[in-house]
């Protein structure tokens, strides 16, 4: 794997990752350029932060592309025009395409509300995980950051980070824990990579 200096990002919604990422990468903790932020929601506020950090945004859905397959080759483009090494998803609400993933396979790198590979898959996501885990009667959670593949929640394990469950935890409060522990801990895990502490599997 060749070093790590420039990364994108795919976003859905507000963009709070991207934006702390990308500031990381700014303030000289993380060694990486952010070149390019590609969303698939035209109203998603992850395009006003990129503005206000000048950051290239770029917004590419089925609707703008005019399909599934030319939305993943459109994707894919970008990325490789920007000269990504590493691709961060920074709640990203849609499946990663074939040719998303051929052209960029190990170096997808996503956070999920959970330790994988319990509570993954096909629904897992938002509150429904922390609920799935109080309803499972697990006494620790967490967050895992992990590698995207073509099945949900399925690539290699990067690192992973613990939460205790409390017992008189709601679905809300175990999602507020593990929200806090997550973005801090995205930004650790990348900076390992940046420091060659962590290496991608392939």
């Amino acid at each position: 794997m060749a070093v790590i200096r420039r990364i994108g990002f795919l976003a859905s919604g507000a963009g709070t990752t991207f934006e702390v990422v990308a500031e990381a990468c700014r303030a000289g903790i993380l060694p990486f350029d952010p070149v390019i932020l590609i969303g698939n929601n035209p109203r998603a506020g992850a395009f006003e932060r990129a503005s206000r950090l000048g950051i290239t945004a770029r917004h590419i859905s089925t609707k703008s592309a005019g399909g599934e397959d030319a939305a993943d080759i459109a994707v894919m483009t970008a990325l490789t025009a920007a000269q990504v090494d590493l691709v961060v998803l920074a709640g990203y609400l849609k499946k990663i395409g074939p040719r998303v993933l051929q052209a960029f396979g190990g170096r997808i790198v996503n956070t999920h509300p959970a330790l994988l590979p319990k509570f993954g898959g096909p629904g897992m996501y938002g509150n429904l995980v922390h609920a799935a885990v109080l309803a499972a009667g697990e006494t620790v959670t967490g967050v895992t950051v992990h590698l995207v593949e073509e099945e949900y929640d399925r690539g290699p394990i990067l690192a992973q980070a613990e939460v205790l469950v409390d017992p008189n935890d709601t679905p809300e409060s175990l999602a507020a824990r593990v929200q806090a522990c997550e973005k801090p801990f995205l930004i650790e895990t990348l900076r390992r990579l940046g420091a060659g502490e962590l290496t991608l599997p392939r």
